[in-house]
């Protein structure tokens, strides 16, 4: 091999570790995400297992229906992240077989690459979707916290 060639195989194999660093740091704040949900999740459980009135038990059950949604748009999400991570990881290794091995692998490492590319485009529209439900929870929360405020149950 020579110097260019070995240059030119390390720079087709460092954009896919800039995405991998990326879609990593992605998935460790949905992962973070995850788990705050289910805290809140397992909260809204105790809750309504305490709450007697229908009116408190319905608004609780909302409630935990939004966390219930929420938390599986964030598990999709890990999930395309998880497939953009073994893209990455497959078109690093596609290029260093195709280069180092003599087997030509033709455009399999830049299909890899694309696929990698839109399962992270895929995850971040549904982290934003997710952030969306998550503040439209805590404004709701905050309106009706409002509410009884203003009008406490005697």
């Amino acid at each position: 091999m020579n110097p260019s060639t070995d240059h030119a195989v390390l720079t087709a194999m460092l954009a896919p570790a800039f995405f991998l660093t990326a879609t990593a740091s992605l998935l460790l704040s949905a992962n973070n995400r995850l788990a705050r949900i289910i805290d809140r999740a397992r909260t809204l459980l105790r809750e309504l297992a305490d709450a007697e009135d229908e009116t408190d038990r319905a608004l609780l059950e909302k409630r935990i229906a939004l966390q219930r949604r929420r938390s599986l748009i964030i598990l999709r999400a890990g999930q395309l992240l998880y497939a953009a991570i073994s893209c990455f990881v497959g078109t690093s290794l596609a290029v260093a077989v195709d280069t180092f091995t003599g087997h030509r692998l033709g455009s399999l490492p830049t299909w890899l690459a694309a696929l990698g590319v839109v399962a992270m485009l895929a995850a971040s529209l549904l982290l934003a979707r997710e952030s969306t439900l998550a503040v439209t929870a805590i404004n709701e929360e905050m309106d009706h916290r409002k509410v009884k405020r203003k009008f406490p149950t005697p």
